[in-house]
């Protein structure tokens, strides 16, 4: 199952080489809610694995990102006993102010303040 959600990331974890052959990152974001005069906070914890784990750095830290992830559970059976476990499995993560940012355009600036980029459109009676 894949899922998309939006947070700040307020923790990153370093890698950890669990074996040879695997290595996980964990990171948390922050998501915020609005109910009624009310706000929800979530902490909400991610892994990524192997490969993926060079999808975020110290740079994503306090940063609005978008992640796509998927829903994995599992069965772990230890000493007779049974356990079950949820993971969020990252597999895509962007930060979503990165448009902006990449453009040196001050936050409070709306579109109608930024140039087109093609002197073209700017006779269009619109």
């Amino acid at each position: 199952m894949a899922f998309e959600i939006t947070g700040k990331v307020i923790d990153i974890s370093p890698v950890n080489q669990v074996s040879d052959k695997f290595k996980k990152r964990e990171f948390v974001i922050e998501k915020k809610e609005s109910g009624g005069a009310a706000v929800f906070i979530d902490y909400i914890k991610f892994q990524l694995i192997q490969d993926k784990c060079d999808l975020i750095n110290d740079s994503f830290l306090n940063e609005d990102v978008r992640i796509w992830f998927n829903l994995k559970g599992n069965k772990w059976e230890h000493d007779g006993k049974i356990n079950y476990f949820t993971n969020l499995d990252a597999w895509k993560v962007e930060k979503t102010s990165t448009a902006i940012k990449d453009q040196n355009i001050p936050s409070h600036t709306t579109l109608e303040d930024i140039p087109p980029e093609n002197d073209e459109l700017s006779d269009l009676p619109f």
